[in-house]
């Protein structure tokens, strides 16, 4: 029989890669990670009012929705198999004070969101938020005095605030100000009220990040904001602090972790996931989003793979799943596969 050995066999000791991908069916046998729908939490604005459903034009697909509108919306994400939604509140300007008070108010937009959700759409998960940003003056996410955003009194008033979000029904407190503390302090609070059942996905790693604005448009906070978030969010240079940060919140009760922003911190991921086991989830936020609609919009891109792409990424880097605007855009066309 001739000897039909290559010298590219002698190179690479007769392995050849490719084999693995030589047609559809062994790719598929071989993938190693999947994005399936499950994997998706959908992030929602929602507006006071009723019957509104509002573009954002720097999120070009996405809506602030009226509380009807919403419940809506989630009905239709519930029946894509979508888990859960994470709302977030515009509420009125004449509403925001220097301390975020209405965070406090039982019958706040977030909290009138949620109970309607859960009240028509029980089989969904509802994930909430305590940052002060949307209820304060001044766009900070903590109560701000003389130039310093003072972390002790913050943790205390988003204690209080998580606890009426979970006689409202939230499912799971996700505290995203990044104070000291915040984490044991809303679990001891939550415990207390009898909300033994009520999960908390930390933001654990919270950066100080550039692609945050097309959200901040979302909430009306963006022309807010006096200086800058830097002495509470973390450097995005710095990534063994970010782990440090992971470490205190897992320590003080967090069940699962969450990193903010997400493409651009894929190895704060992985360490994260490697270093404590827990769910950890991404946060694919509003600036990547925006940066894959604009270029596709523009033709410069293949928007549907590039968004698939980037969503199949977080799950390579160790992430359970991942807080998206494009969840109902990629659960139809996953259903349709």
């Amino acid at each position: 029989m001739q000897d039909k050995t290559h010298l590219v066999d002698d190179i690479t000791g007769h392995r050849r890669m490719r084999r693995n991908r030589k047609a559809d069916w062994t790719r598929r046998l071989v993938q190693e990670n999947r994005l399936t729908v499950d994997d998706l939490i959908w992030p929602v604005f929602v507006v006071p009012g009723s019957g509104i459903i509002e573009p954002i034009p720097a999120m070009p697909g996405v809506n602030r929705m009226s509380v009807d509108k919403l419940v809506e919306a989630t009905k239709e994400a519930a029946d894509l198999g979508i888990p859960a939604i994470a709302t977030f509140p515009n509420i009125e300007m004449e509403l925001r004070d220097e301390t975020g008070s209405n965070s406090l108010e039982a019958n706040n937009l977030i909290n009138q969101a949620t109970i309607a959700i859960k009240k028509a759409v029980p089989n969904i998960g509802v994930i909430t938020d305590v940052a002060l940003d949307p209820f304060t003056s001044h766009g900070h996410d903590g109560i701000l005095r003389q130039g310093e955003i003072i972390n002790d009194e913050t943790v205390d008033q988003v204690a209080r605030a998580a606890v009426m979000q979970a006689d409202a029904g939230s499912d799971i407190i996700s505290p995203s100000e990044m104070m000291d503390g915040r984490i044991g302090a809303i679990r001891r609070a939550l415990d207390a009220a009898g909300h033994q059942n009520v999960g908390i996905m930390s933001y654990a790693t919270k950066f100080a990040s550039a692609f945050y604005g097309p959200y901040r448009e979302a909430i009306s906070t963006g022309g807010l904001l006096k200086g800058d978030k830097n002495t509470y969010y973390i450097d995005p240079a710095n990534g063994t602090e970010a782990i440090r940060d992971a470490a205190l919140d897992v320590e003080e009760g967090a069940d699962m972790l969450m990193v903010k922003p997400g493409l651009p911190y894929l190895d704060i991921c992985w360490r994260m996931k490697e270093a404590f086991g827990l769910p950890t989830f991404a946060y694919q936020v509003s600036g990547e989003y925006t940066q894959i609609k604009a270029a596709a919009m523009n033709g410069w891109i293949d928007g549907e793979r590039a968004m698939l792409e980037t969503l199949l990424s977080f799950k390579r880097a160790g992430c359970d799943g991942v807080l998206t605007y494009f969840a109902v855009e990629v659960a139809e066309i996953l259903a349709k596969r």
